[in-house]
């Protein structure tokens, strides 16, 4: 699934207190570079997020899908609406409290399959002025999905195991607000407005740069569940700052929906023992949908 989302700061709520300054420690992984997968490793084990450059995904393709978005995002309200309500697809907006977020988010969700994507549900889409819409997300999705596919064989050479394709992905969603992602690996692109910010394990939060030209991988409670524990799923959220909206592109990768998930017995050392009881990412799903946005969600899996 792709997410398209707007925020802007446009009520008065309580804010999260601000990290002091921008944290200049973010792992930064160069996938040309030697050496990369088992930097990559070492960014999962300390942090359960990184960014990419050199990532092979040209600017101009960010920017179109980020261009058309922001024509969508402009539209009168009501024309918006006719793309929805989000069921889960769609059209969506909701007001966010001090859990995190803060202000008002709007946003588009797209079903993703192995073949094509699924419009349903979005007349805006079926009409031939939309052509360069589609033409945007199906070119944008294609890169990054390629891009998400290297990052986890990646993961998979700096742990040692094999094959290099153990990470499966389907596309799933997540929802908005302090929290972590459920899914595999998130791949995050925005525009150069700040806001993203992410938990160290002390519990603190700091500010993560903005970088148009680069995207940002977090870490999902499944790879934490898969690794063992030994790669954190990351607890980030999103500020809003002033009036300036923040658009982000996020591509959710998630395992098949009937995939059971565990330890993977590939990297499991001798005597080692599970601490997650085996679960499907359906039954993941529906517990987390019950539960708050900012809970240990894996707690209630934990063994």
């Amino acid at each position: 699934m792709v997410v398209l989302a707007n925020q802007v700061d446009q009520i008065s709520l309580l804010r999260a207190p601000k990290p002091d300054a921008n944290f200049s420690c973010i792992p930064v992984i160069n996938l040309a570079e030697a050496g990369s997968a088992d930097a990559m490793v070492k960014a999962c084990r300390e942090f359960g997020f990184f960014k990419v450059t050199n990532h092979g995904i040209p600017i101009d393709i960010m920017a179109k899908l980020e261009e058309e978005a922001v024509k969508f995002f402009s539209l009168p309200q009501v024309e918006k609406e006719k793309s929805g309500p989000s069921n889960p697809f769609g059209y969506g907006n909701k007001r966010i409290g001090p859990n995190g977020d803060v202000g008002w988010v709007e946003y588009l969700l797209f079903a993703v399959t192995s073949k094509s994507f699924s419009y349903t549900a979005m007349p805006f889409l079926q009409e031939p002025s939309a052509s360069s819409f589609r033409s945007a997300l199906n070119e944008y999705m294609s890169a990054v999905r390629k891009l998400a596919s290297e990052v986890l064989e990646l993961m998979a050479e700096g742990l040692k195991i094999e094959p290099r394709n153990v990470f499966r992905l389907n596309y799933s969603l997540t929802g908005f607000g302090e929290h972590t992602d459920p899914q595999i690996i998130s791949v995050l692109r925005s525009n150069n407005t700040q806001g993203l910010e992410i938990a160290l394990r002390d519990g603190s939060w700091v500010s993560v740069p903005s970088d148009q030209e680069s995207f940002f991988i977090n870490i999902g409670d499944s790879l934490q569940v898969m690794t063992n524990g030994r790669f954190k799923s990351v607890r980030h959220r999103v500020l809003a700052n002033g009036s300036k909206s923040r658009v982000s592109m996020i591509y959710f990768g998630g395992p098949p929906q009937t995939e059971r998930i565990a330890p993977l017995p590939q990297l499991m050392g001798e005597g080692e023992q599970s601490l997650y009881r085996e679960f499907t990412w359906e039954e993941y799903k529906k517990a987390a949908y019950k539960s708050r946005l900012a809970d240990y969600r894996l707690g209630q899996f934990e063994k």
